[in-house]
């Protein structure tokens, strides 16, 4: 089997860790393997497949004989060094909001639009993380009948702050158990036995970035530039998986239970409710792993053509790592 060179840009991060573990779970046919990271991780040893690799400082002149870059750095990072991955013959998977709503970069989820990998010019983005779960969970009832509107609320988890998120969490929830002082960086405010809802910079008309996403993003991947998405993104005092409840508004009505039966067939989605029993998705069952969970499926009461979905999703694997090394996969393809 052909073996690819890899570099994965922001290596020892959360994001970057978990592209690893699952390089080496789906065994992709890695061949030379370069982990890049900032001046301050240079030297840091980190193994993959029974192998010790030591994190080297990225900069212009790291790409050299790359195949594909997995990228899981900053916004301002893929900015700086995409032009160099690009004129060393590399593809960027960039997980950074850099470069999603540039027309000539191709935004891609695999179970939704995979044909789009083939537009790229050296660069493909991986979508916001609620995006992608939402759109794995949805995209079976826009091929019934095309989506005209979405209202959604996501809960997020502290993780998809960064590594510091679960930490603060943690951190608050000891000192009240000891009745100590409360302090918080993370976050604008206490996260333990709170819900914060803002997650992002305010953009338009009230709604932050982190909120427009769902629309700007949705249009893209699913190819429907008049999609409308009214979005509240909320975070939640949970460690990993995001849940959203989403409004589906399309064009012809959709009964429940064809619904069910898209859902329980579509790629990427698992259907799962049994009321009586207490069976839904949430955040403990979806948790490291790269299916979308879906339930809680009910007929939208003020109008016909709707439906309520409720979905869980893990945002470091399906919502991040996993769903880059798909795009890869399609790559080598």
């Amino acid at each position: 089997m052909k073996k690819y060179n890899l570099a994965i840009l922001g290596a020892t991060g959360a994001v970057g860790r978990e592209m690893l573990k699952v390089l080496a779970e789906r065994d992709f046919p890695v061949g030379n393997l370069k982990l890049l990271a900032s001046a301050r991780s240079v030297g840091k040893e980190i193994e993959f497949k029974g192998n010790i690799y030591k994190v080297e400082e990225a900069t212009k002149d790291s790409f050299g004989g790359v195949d594909i870059v997995l990228g899981a750095a900053s916004n301002a990072l893929a900015k700086e060094l995409a032009p160099h991955i690009k004129a060393a013959g590399a593809v960027f998977v960039d997980n950074s909001s850099a470069f999603r709503m540039c027309d000539d970069v191709p935004l891609v989820v695999p179970e939704i639009n995979p044909e789009d990998v083939k537009k790229h010019n050296g660069i493909i983005s991986n979508p916001n993380c609620s995006t992608i779960i939402t759109l794995t969970a949805v995209n079976a009832l826009n091929k019934a009948s095309k989506i005209k509107s979405m209202i959604a609320s996501t809960y997020q988890a502290v993780s998809g702050a960064g590594a510091g998120g679960p930490v603060e969490l943690l951190n608050q929830t000891e000192a009240i158990m000891k009745g100590e002082e409360v302090e918080h960086n993370v976050f604008a405010h206490q996260i333990a036995y709170n819900v914060i809802p803002k997650i992002g910079g305010v953009s338009t008309e009230g709604y932050t970035s982190e909120e427009m996403k769902m629309q700007n993003e949705g249009q893209k991947i699913m190819h429907l530039p008049e999609l409308k998405v009214s979005c509240t993104c909320i975070r939640v005092p949970v460690l990993r998986s995001h849940s959203i409840s989403v409004l589906v508004r399309t064009e012809e009505p959709i009964s429940v239970e064809k619904a069910k039966e898209l859902i329980a067939n579509a790629p990427g989605c698992r259907y799962v409710e049994d009321m009586e029993n207490e069976i839904y998705p949430m955040p403990l069952e979806t948790s490291d792993q790269d299916i979308v969970f879906v339930g809680r499926i009910r007929p939208d009461l003020t109008d016909e053509n709707g439906l309520n979905i409720w979905c869980c999703g893990d945002q470091v694997r399906k919502g991040a790592a996993t769903n880059a090394i798909q795009i890869a996969e399609l790559l080598i393809k």
